[in-house]
């Protein structure tokens, strides 16, 4: 398998973890969104939405949305199974997952930050604004789904579900914007145990090979 990925996506992020979950070898191929390359017609011959990650899988079909992909290789490798058969449980990993992927992420990954700042002509400041409200009220709702779940070291259950895949990438990205996340004990207790499995660590950042340093 081909993950054409690049080191800061957190939608790529979120696929790094489910493949390092199952253990499944793949190799990397970088795309560098920050300079265009997703646009490129190659690129799009694979993913016409533009976007990383793009899974090429062993029979040489491209998939591409992280959500989707994640469910593909849940079907394909169901061990670690990353979407509960319980139907109660299901819709609770779903929920959380739907609000981090669906709610918080699209309004503040880097094509809207870009035309927020290249079209709209808004300052630095105004754009860290937009991002730190969206992460606020994103986070909010998730904590609180969280305590309703009663989350512990995952955020359903007892082990890594597909809510966790997309926290963590999500938090980091938090982190690293500079947002004050103090308000949401619960997803920082899960994001500090997960940073300790190997799988998360893996998929990490800064571990992957097209990292571009600070």
């Amino acid at each position: 398998m081909k993950l054409f990925s690049f080191f800061n996506s957190s939608a790529s992020y979120r696929v790094r973890i489910a493949l390092a979950l199952k253990g499944i070898d793949y190799q990397t191929e970088g795309i560098n969104i920050r300079a265009g390359e997703q646009y490129h017609a190659e690129y799009l011959q694979h993913n016409p939405v533009g976007v990383v990650p793009t899974l090429i899988d062993d029979s040489g079909d491209a998939i591409g949305q992280s959500l989707a992909i994640i469910d593909y290789l849940d079907r394909r490798f169901p061990a670690p199974l990353l979407l509960p058969q319980e139907v109660s449980l299901r819709a609770q990993v779903l929920e959380i997952a739907f609000a981090i992927a669906c709610d918080i992420h699209p309004v503040n990954n880097m094509r809207i930050l870009r035309y927020l700042t290249d079209e709209l002509q808004v300052s630095e400041s105004q754009k860290k604004s937009w991002y730190a409200h969206w992460v606020k009220v994103g986070l909010s709702a998730v904590e609180r789904l969280l305590e309703q779940s009663n989350s512990g070291n995952y955020c359903v259950g007892e082990q890594v579900t597909l809510a966790d895949c997309c926290l963590i990438p999500q938090w980091a990205n938090a982190l690293r914007m500079g947002c004050d996340l103090s308000d949401y004990p619960r997803c920082q207790r899960i994001y500090q145990h997960c940073n300790t499995l190997p799988a998360f660590i893996a998929a990490a950042p800064e571990n992957q090979p097209d990292v571009i340093p600070a």
